[in-house]
């Protein structure tokens, strides 16, 4: 097994917090997760409902993607924090499902959290695999 490579993606959305937006290792590129912020203005405010954020989180999750060379058909697993579980999950995968398509979905864990950054309604990471 090689070493890791740490990714940072121009253009992506500035972290959150101190780490990378993805690292790789055989292959495999694990995305650390989005949130609903603006890639060109972090400090705006966060778009309105769960759709909307959600819409901006997988925006910036095909940016990330897309800037280490892979789009949602690299994606293997997908991890979705949900602070409003019952009241957004319904909303949150109508959003999502648009996003997939009809193609085969990766494997996926929705969980419901007491608080994201930012007083965001949810975040999503993923795990992607080239070739």
């Amino acid at each position: 097994m090689s070493l890791p490579t740490m990714l940072m993606v121009p253009g992506a959305p500035t972290p959150v917090a101190p780490f990378s937006h993805a690292a790789e290792v055989d292959g495999w590129v694990f995305v650390t997760g989005q949130m609903p912020t603006w890639p060109d203005d972090d400090s705006a405010p966060l778009p309105e409902g769960v759709e909307a954020q959600t819409t901006r989180v997988l925006d910036n999750l095909v940016i990330v993607l897309s800037g280490v060379g892979l789009t949602l058909d690299n994606v293997v697993s997908v991890r979705i924090f949900l602070t409003e579980f019952k009241r957004d999950y319904a909303a949150m995968n109508a959003t999502y499902r648009a996003y997939f398509g009809d193609r085969p979905l990766p494997a996926r864990t929705c969980v419901g959290v007491t608080g994201l950054a930012r007083d965001a309604l949810v975040e999503i990471d993923l795990i992607a695999r080239r070739g």
